[in-house]
């Protein structure tokens, strides 16, 4: 199945900047851990979600792809 172009340009830019607040948001969190402000192991799993979320976010704003989209959901952008 090849990857076909789904969505347009205010789809791209929008998943661009929420990808970027995404990793932001991750290194936030990963600072805030190592400095010991927050304790529980259990963030790491959100801090690895979110960086590799955004990643992912950025690639599809990339690629012009959204995978919510070729699942058959329709989304307002």
């Amino acid at each position: 199945m090849a990857m076909e172009c789904n969505i347009d340009s205010r789809g791209r830019v929008v998943r661009f900047i929420t990808g970027i607040f995404a990793i932001l948001a991750g290194f936030v969190l990963a600072i805030l851990v190592s400095q010991g402000i927050l304790t529980s192991e259990s963030y790491m799993f959100v801090i690895i979600g979110s960086i590799l979320g955004g990643a992912f976010a950025m690639w599809e704003a990339r690629a012009g792809w959204c995978v919510v989209r070729a699942i058959g959901i329709r989304t307002p952008l």
